[in-house]
């Protein structure tokens, strides 16, 4: 699976997340992208889903528009250290398989 992490995240985080192609919003240059601009280009290059630590994302956009299942980490800091137990919890939500379709699912 293809996806991104989001430039509120540490990108060590890719460390914590195996078999999967990751790439992070810095790596893509798309820094200081609005949410709604960074959600097309991702369809635009292909990315199957969107990791943020941005717990108001759901809120802040309309995801019937963008058919990219969203992972938000429900988290009470975006350290490395913090960030990093929710590695895990991503490869299950992989595991288990996300819906087709626009769905925000928080972790």
């Amino acid at each position: 699976m293809k996806l991104l992490l989001d430039e509120n995240l540490p990108r060590k985080l890719k460390r914590d997340i195996t078999n999967h192609l990751i790439f992070t919003v810095r790596e893509m240059r798309w820094d200081g992208k609005e949410n709604g601009e960074l959600l097309r280009l991702m369809l635009a290059e292909d990315f199957e889903v969107f990791v943020s630590g941005d717990k108001n994302i759901p809120y802040q956009q309309n995801f019937q528009k963008y058919p990219i299942p969203v992972l938000v980490l429900d988290a009470l800091d975006n350290t490395y250290e913090t960030i990093r137990l929710f590695g895990p919890k991503i490869e299950e939500a992989l595991e288990k398989g996300l819906s087709p379709g626009p769905n925000v699912i928080v972790l």
